[in-house]
């Protein structure tokens, strides 16, 4: 925002206006992601009042003309894929139930499943 002559302009209390965006949330970024071939299992934590929870994203990336994008319909050929990236899923996912329960206080009586 500028004047004719170059200088910023400023607004009503004096100080000058920089020219910065709106401060967005940040991102949520996955926890992990599983990639074989074209398909995508992204691993998604959360919090909850009894710890974390994972959830699973599975996708299949293409290209439409020069531009990547992606889709949650798999072909009979990327089915397998899709199992195996699910199964690595569900095995990093009991691997930090593990870690996380391997890091407490070790307790008689809790149950090695968190769910």
């Amino acid at each position: 925002m500028s004047t004719k002559n170059g200088s910023p302009k400023t607004p009503a209390n004096g100080s000058p206006k920089t020219a910065t965006a709106p401060e967005e949330p940040p991102k949520n970024r996955p926890a992990h992601e599983i990639r074989l071939g074209r398909v995508k299992a992204t691993i998604w934590a959360n919090q909850g009042d009894n710890g974390p929870w994972f959830n699973v994203t599975l996708s299949r990336n293409y290209k439409d003309g020069d531009e990547w994008k992606s889709s949650a319909s798999f072909g009979r050929d990327e089915l397998l894929n899709v199992a195996k990236a699910a199964d690595m899923a569900n095995t990093w996912i009991h691997g930090q139930s593990q870690a996380s329960s391997n890091g407490s206080d070790g307790g008689e009586g809790e149950e090695d499943i968190p769910y």
